[in-house]
């Protein structure tokens, strides 16, 4: 039995977001194929993630120290505590599902704070003498994005970040396989909005069965 992380970063309704509603067959076609596997829904806008700010920083410094995690400031130990426990439960899933907008190029940043989360050394990656390595081997993931436009191609190809940076993280935290399911150009071509996502969600379901 495998776990999966269903990571969804989008404050709209499932009917308002094609990128949920791509990521919703994703999952309904993945619990078809894999009834077996545990499925834990993560929705970014309703977790408690902590931003890396102060506290966090003077929490991991004297941490570094050798000062006792009790002995933090109470702020100190709820932020660094909580991180802890979400780079935990993402070290132990075996697969990973991130769906995503394109907000600005990128990704939204609740997205960003957990993916800053999940970067700590020693629990995803290590660093040696040759550069960081990954530590999560043997795992794959699968990143559903919704474009307005077309940023696969053309004059606007260099300004996606969002895919290629969830595709950058996860390669470097040692993830071995990584595919992206795009749907764009939604609203650049309205009129073909639906077939646009009608085509994403075939394309979903198509890689869930062997996800």
């Amino acid at each position: 039995m495998a776990t999966v992380l269903y990571i969804t970063a989008n404050p709209k309704p499932e009917d308002q977001s094609f990128s949920l509603q791509v990521g919703q067959a994703f999952l309904n076609t993945y619990r078809e194929a894999h009834p077996e596997d545990k499925i834990v829904e993560l929705d970014v806008y309703k977790l408690d993630i902590p931003f890396l700010d102060e506290d966090v920083f003077s929490g991991w410094g004297k941490l570094q120290q050798g000062t006792a995690f009790e002995e933090l400031s109470a702020e100190e130990q709820k932020k660094v505590g909580r991180i802890n426990e979400i780079v935990d439960q993402f070290a132990e899933a075996d697969k990973y599902i991130f769906v995503t907008p394109m907000w600005n190029f990128s990704i939204p940043p609740r997205m960003k704070a957990y993916i800053d989360s999940i970067c700590i050394a020693g629990k995803t990656f290590k660093y040696t003498e040759n550069g960081a390595v990954g530590l999560l081997k043997g795992k794959k993931a699968v990143h559903i994005q919704a474009r307005g436009g077309i940023y696969s191609e053309g004059p606007t190809k260099d300004f996606e970040f969002g895919d290629r940076y969830i595709r950058a993280v996860m390669s470097f935290l040692g993830v071995e396989s990584v595919e992206s399911v795009i749907a764009e150009g939604m609203s650049q071509f309205p009129d073909k909005a639906e077939e646009i996502k009608q085509k994403a969600i075939q394309q979903a379901r198509d890689l869930a069965k062997r996800f």
